[in-house]
């Protein structure tokens, strides 16, 4: 059991995270469970409730303890540094409102783990995508739909839960699209001429009225359109082009980047394009196009 004093705690740093650093509900989710799961850990390994005092006490050893046991549970080296890093951000905040020295907890390393590099399309296989998905449907306003969506994906780099937060009040498009993002974190998109003929036409030939405080993209029943229609698309169209698995809605995005990039693209721009709060997000763009051209280089030179 997690003690009163920590748990109201945890509940006013969660505050201050969504309030002051607008994190999304996602996340806040993530730090309820990984830093809950960090305290209960603790209650069982000291057998007592860890109240703030002990909590400002705890040392190496228990901290190795705890990434011991989490190695234990199956967790990868990828979710094990997530945890790490949701306790980190919580000792910073607490130790700074209890005045203590949270180095214990500050200088636990990492765990090492290969980052995985993001699986883009070529553009001949982007621009394939778009034309396959709109042969999809025998209904032809919800093949246009399906089009509008994966070329807004495409053409601006959206994420699928931003082009489905897009309502009525945002047609017809201009020429670039305020778009609200993860934490709140407000970008502005150019919109290419394709993308808005794309999302005119669907809007013309939806059966529905499309106000501008409704879902811009409607599902075949009038409802708002699920993220999981636009997958499925996503996926006749890769099988019947023969495309892998890591063709998905995301990638999209993910071509939209990288052939950005291939065009001479600043990845500080293409950072603000995207959304990301920090470069180092932009900048695995980067470890494409190296990958990329060392498989170029043993396939010239296939005994290097």
């Amino acid at each position: 059991m997690i003690s009163p004093a920590a748990r109201d705690a945890l509940q006013s740093w969660l505050a201050t995270e969504r309030a002051l650093k607008g994190a999304a509900e996602n996340t806040i989710t993530a730090y309820t469970r990984d830093v809950s799961d960090f305290l209960t850990f603790m209650t069982q390994h000291k057998a007592e409730p860890q109240g703030l005092r002990p909590l400002a006490q705890i040392g190496v050893s228990d901290m190795r303890a705890w990434m011991a046991h989490t190695r234990s549970d199956d967790v990868g080296p990828r979710s094990l540094a997530r945890k790490l890093s949701a306790v980190k951000s919580f000792y910073r905040w607490l130790s700074e409102r209890e005045g203590f020295e949270p180095t214990a907890v500050l200088a636990t390393r990492s765990p090492k783990f290969q980052r995985k590099l993001p699986r883009p399309l070529s553009e001949d296989a982007a621009r394939a995508v778009i034309d396959t998905v709109d042969m999809q449907s025998q209904t032809p306003w919800i093949s246009i739909r399906d089009q509008a969506v994966i070329t807004l994906l495409y053409g601006c780099g959206l994420r699928i839960s931003e082009a489905l937060s897009l309502t009525g009040a945002n047609i017809p498009l201009g020429e670039a699209l305020r778009i609200i993002g993860k934490g709140g974190k407000e970008r502005v998109v150019p919109v290419l001429p394709a993308a808005r003929a794309a999302v005119a036409a669907y809007s013309r030939l939806c059966p529905y009225p499309i106000e501008p405080d409704t879902p811009l993209f409607l599902g075949a029943r009038g409802g708002k359109l699920s993220p999981r229609i636009v997958q499925k698309v996503m996926a006749q169209a890769r099988m019947q082009l023969g495309l892998p698995a890591t063709a998905t809605p995301h990638a999209m995005r993910h071509s939209f980047a990288t052939h950005l990039l291939n065009a001479g693209g600043d990845l500080r721009a293409i950072q603000e394009l995207l959304g990301h709060a920090s470069l180092s997000t932009t900048q695995a763009y980067t470890g494409v196009e190296t990958a990329r051209l060392m498989e170029v280089y043993q396939r010239a030179h296939p005994k290097a």
